[in-house]
């Protein structure tokens, strides 16, 4: 019961060990921005694993402590994001609404975001048919004319958060809206996050976008706006260093009177590799079977068997069972070429393929969020350690 370790998708681990220079990072963007000078919105990447959502819910734990409005969203393929930025623009306001002089003016504010809500298209509708009778934000006022309600998601948007900025100033506060798994946003709504940046970026408001995605987020930013290489402030994040891993380990266990010999902490550096989450993951199976302190490289051979056949199940084998025989495949083909990034036309060399026949299994995976394309022609897993799981699996 006294187990402090904690592997979960977006769960805060015991000690967030490793990443004091992304937290000093955007503890400057904070303060610039709260005295108005120009800063950039801030876009970490990653692998799966590495701690990516953690980080962006640590950094809204800071924005919420500076007295900020925040809203956070977590981007999907094939949803456009207007509701998604509504809804959480809509919580950002009301947290900064009872310091707000001028009730008034927050209603103005509302009426302009309902309006923005309502404005995009109904799913599965055709083009065209507003969704204005069919979903309502839950905001009791009404909907604004003529601000953030043309139907071009980047003029609408723009406007919506010079709105919202100006509510922020009203407060000498500002606004942060938290995009998890932004590569997976649509390209057209990407162009329009981006055009809506740049706009806050020239005008100065105390607004900013904090996203969070896989390594080539860069890449899918810089194709819809070429100034977007500008418009962010990029951090990636990897693996932990031998230092920080070992202190995310000792610190909570010396919290419960547990330590570990130097050669537990060896055994588990090499079996974690790491990774934030395989640290957890490994550590948390390790306090269960050990029978004493300190904690020996012996528990850490007991214990890796089963926690490795948890991550099989959870981490990786369900991943994989996400994917098509096709697919499936083409990891194969892929993790036999070892776990760097490969070329795509070793991957059809390695199947016997044409490259042009693979572009469907190639483009699947991409989208399942499996894959990712590091630069033209190069391919590499999302996930830490999957072509070792793919190769240790029977053909």
């Amino acid at each position: 019961m006294r187990n402090p370790y904690a592997p979960g998708a977006g769960q805060r681990p015991p000690e967030l060990a490793g990443r004091d220079r992304e937290l000093r990072q955007f503890e400057v963007v904070l303060e610039r921005v709260a005295r108005g000078r120009p800063e950039r919105s801030m876009v970490i990447t990653g692998l799966r694993g590495v701690g990516k959502t953690v980080l962006l819910n640590a950094f809204r734990s800071m924005a919420i402590q500076k007295l900020w409005g925040t809203g956070k969203i977590e981007a999907r393929p094939d949803q456009s994001i207007r509701r998604p930025v509504a809804s959480a623009l809509h919580m950002a306001v009301r947290e900064l609404a009872p310091r707000h002089r001028a009730p008034d003016r927050i209603e103005e504010f509302l009426g302009v975001l309902k309006a923005f809500a309502q404005a995009g298209e109904e799913p599965g509708t055709g083009r065209g048919k507003a969704r204005a009778h069919r979903w309502q934000p839950g905001i009791d006022v009404p909907a604004a004319r003529g601000r953030a309600d043309s139907g071009d998601l980047e003029i609408d948007l723009t406007e919506l958060f010079v709105d919202a900025a100006s509510v922020a100033t009203d407060v000498g506060a500002g606004i942060a809206l938290f995009v998890d798994e932004m590569q997976d946003i649509p390209a057209d709504d990407v162009s329009a996050l981006c055009a809506a940046c740049h706009e806050l970026s020239q005008v100065g408001g105390p607004l900013i976008v904090v996203g969070a995605g896989l390594p080539h987020l860069p890449a899918v930013l810089s194709a819809s706006k070429s100034y977007s290489e500008r418009l962010f402030r990029y951090a990636r994040i990897d693996r932990l260093d031998r230092e920080s891993a070992d202190f995310a380990l000792m610190a909570p266990a010396e919290r419960e009177h547990v330590t570990f010999t130097p050669e537990a902490l060896d055994a588990l550096y090499g079996a974690a590799d790491g990774y934030p989450y395989f640290v957890q993951a490994y550590a948390k199976v390790v306090w269960d079977v050990a029978p004493d302190t300190p904690i020996t490289a012996d528990d850490i051979k007991v214990a890796a068997p089963e926690a490795e056949s948890e991550l099989a199940v959870g981490f990786f084998g369900s991943r994989y069972d996400r994917a098509t025989p096709a697919e499936r495949d083409y990891m194969r083909a892929m993790a036999m070429l070892g776990d760097d990034p490969v070329l795509t036309s070793a991957v059809a060399e390695e199947l016997g393929r044409k490259p042009s026949s693979l572009s469907p299994a190639r483009d699947g995976l991409i989208k399942k969020g499996l894959i990712y394309s590091a630069e033209r022609g190069l391919v590499a897993f999302t996930v830490p350690h999957f072509g070792k799981f793919l190769r240790s699996q029977p053909a």
